[in-house]
């Protein structure tokens, strides 16, 4: 195994594409009644399982210190895979709340129904989908369709990985609750402003896009996203993941504002550091206190594998489950969470740092 080296940096610099972003996510706000984070948890309709029964672990051992098991719809389905996954203590607020990154994937082609992002309160295990959109200044909405291999979240922003295009930002106290115009859902197989109502598959909150940072040059790719809040100041991180023989992706940093918006001079946000990663598969990363956590795949038969390491050194790979995914630093625990991603093999776990 290679070593977390330097590289450089300049691949990595981003720069802001708000366009009409901002100006449709205003427009849905004007006409549908906001919900904060903490009123969609207490509205969850769905309920994971502490410590429930999952063979996501396998032989694993040690097993993961804690974790949770989804419904079973939520678990079987072959149209939803999660990816991403952050946490409050990246936020820096005192909830203790999961946002998971899921995109549409189904066996049968049918229509784009993009991304949606699962808020589970780790104190009840209550949990709720909501759907990710983008609004245009007209007051309609589509779907985003991205893979939305990561997430982070920071103050009231959430930053979603975005596979060659950079980073998409949503503002979490814009989540959207369509039952405030209208009885019900609307229709669940409809998406939009239509006939007089608003639809979006079913669901009954939406989450607006409501800005975008893209790549100065082509190349760099966005694979996964963290924050690192033992830096100072604290880092947004994202990377490359990269499954060709002989190949690795790197990984970038990039300093965050006061306001959780990205440090940026004039719309362009420059990378603070960049490494080259020490192997392929890469699902997520993590840095704290100095030390480098990677999340890598191993296949739907073998599990996958915890990396961990300083930079210049070889890291040393721990045991993990399968179809390991994005990570997260619950910081008052010490834990270091991710989600997995096969069917009948998702739970959401812990181990320590």
């Amino acid at each position: 195994m290679l070593k977390l080296a330097p590289v450089a940096s300049d691949p990595f610099t981003l720069r802001r594409r708000t366009g009409d972003l901002a100006e449709g996510a205003a427009r849905l706000a004007r006409d549908i009644e906001a919900a904060p984070v903490a009123r969609v948890l207490a509205d969850a309709n769905r309920t994971a399982v502490r410590r429930g029964p999952t063979t996501a672990f396998g032989q694993m051992d040690p097993r993961p210190v804690d974790w949770f098991t989804l419904e079973d719809s939520d678990d079987d389905t072959r149209d939803w895979y999660p990816q991403g996954l952050t946490c409050a203590s990246d936020a820096g607020h005192g909830s203790g709340a999961f946002i998971a990154s899921w995109y549409w994937k189904p066996e049968l082609a049918t229509e784009e129904r993009g991304i949606r992002l699962t808020f589970l309160d780790p104190e009840n295990g209550r949990y709720r989908h909501v759907l990710a959109v983008t609004g245009r200044p007209d007051g309609g909405y589509s779907p985003i369709d991205i893979h939305a291999g990561g997430v982070a979240w920071y103050r009231d922003h959430l930053y979603v990985a975005d596979t060659t295009r950079g980073l998409r930002v949503f503002d979490l106290r814009q989540i959207l609750d369509l039952r405030s115009v209208q009885d019900g859902t609307g229709d669940r197989n409809r998406i939009g402003r239509k006939d007089g109502g608003y639809h979006a598959y079913g669901y009954r909150y939406i989450l607006p896009q409501c800005d975008a940072w893209r790549p100065a040059v082509l190349g760099a790719r966005f694979s996964f996203a963290s924050v690192d809040r033992s830096a100072e100041p604290d880092l947004l991180v994202g990377g490359e993941y990269v499954d060709r023989p002989g190949e690795t992706g790197r990984l970038a940093r990039w300093r965050l504002a006061s306001d959780g918006t990205l440090a940026n001079r004039e719309g362009t946000a420059e990378a603070e550091d960049a490494y080259r990663l020490p192997a392929g598969k890469i699902q997520g990363a993590v840095s704290h206190r100095g030390t480098w956590y990677l999340s890598q795949a191993g296949t739907g038969a073998i599990r996958g594998s915890l990396l961990v390491g300083r930079v210049g050194e070889e890291p040393e790979a721990r045991a993990y489950p399968f179809g390991p995914e994005d990570l997260t630093v619950q910081r008052s625990e010490g834990r270091l969470w991710s989600i997995t991603e096969f069917p009948r093999r998702r739970a959401l776990f812990a181990v320590p740092l």
